[in-house]
């Protein structure tokens, strides 16, 4: 699917309601959703055991 595919797509699911705002809220989410698994596939995420002992000290 292409860039303006899943834009069209996108915009098409809001609800007849939403406001530009909300559109460009959508685009953004989907975007850095897009850019994440991207990452993933390149070997650039944090294993789920480092997130947990990074979390652990920012809660104490």
């Amino acid at each position: 699917m292409t860039t303006k595919e899943k834009v069209v797509q996108a915009v098409q699911s809001l609800p007849d309601s939403a406001s530009i705002e909300d559109a460009m809220e959508r685009l953004l989410l989907l975007a850095k959703i897009e850019k994440g698994i991207e990452q993933a596939d390149a070997g650039q995420a944090i294993p789920h055991a480092q997130v947990k002992e990074r979390m652990a000290r920012w809660l104490k």
